[in-house]
């Protein structure tokens, strides 16, 4: 992304989710965008589509899930980023069936601290770590032993008080994940990664130059 003149008093709202691949493509562009143009960006981590709505996979098109992962894989390998689908998949479902558990316990605790963090103010880099550590493919049992402490270090913050925060107050957690879907709704769309500046919403890391574009008019005018 070309740089820009500064800007520093829009924002970019960013509707994000953990156990989306897209997402986690998305991230070092927008990060560089942001420095590029001084635009900050509001992060707001919501939870993955299918614990809103389990039945989500069984009623897409037969075809979209073996396009999905091929388009993940290929874009991945387009950008330059490292991927393999997080081992183990937050998401609790079954692969051939695509029954989803009722209990998501690691998604609702990624969602969970993904709100903490953003309010201690470092929301978009503790998102940036553990992201890579979900998908880059180093590590296996992402959830296990001190990968999710040492992620947290790398924001600055410290995993002993953050995962207190998150185990004393569950359900308000879970009320401010709703209240960014809620917003995600508002904004026009369901999906993630959504980007929206100004008045204009942009779905997909596809839309991350189309975004760009838009910043580049606003401060040029």
């Amino acid at each position: 992304i070309l740089a820009m003149p500064k800007h520093p008093h829009k924002t970019i709202t960013l509707f994000w989710s953990f156990r989306s691949p897209y997402s986690y493509l998305a991230l070092p562009r927008l990060q560089s965008l942001s420095e590029s143009t001084g635009v900050a960006i509001d992060m707001r981590v919501v939870h993955p589509n299918i614990l809103c709505n389990p039945n989500y996979f069984k009623t897409m098109n037969a075809l979209a899930r073996l396009y999905f992962m091929r388009d993940t894989a290929r874009t991945a390998e387009f950008l330059g980023m490292p991927f393999r689908r997080p081992v183990p998949d937050p998401i609790q479902q079954n692969p051939t069936t695509l029954e989803v558990s009722a209990d998501q316990p690691l998604a609702r605790w990624l969602g969970h601290l993904g709100i903490a963090a953003t309010e201690a103010g470092r929301g978009f880099n503790f998102c940036l770590e553990v992201s890579r550590l979900l998908w880059d493919g180093a590590v296996d049992q992402w959830h296990e032993g001190d990968h999710l402490k040492n992620a947290c270090h790398q924001t600055g913050l410290d995993w002993s008080e953050l995962s207190a925060q998150v185990s004393a107050h569950p359900d308000y957690y879970e009320q401010q994940l709703q209240a960014n879907a809620d917003a995600l709704t508002a904004a026009g769309h369901w999906g993630v990664p959504t980007m929206v500046y100004g008045e204009e919403t942009f779905f997909g890391q596809d839309r991350i130059d189309v975004l760009a574009w838009c910043i580049q008019k606003d401060t040029t005018t």
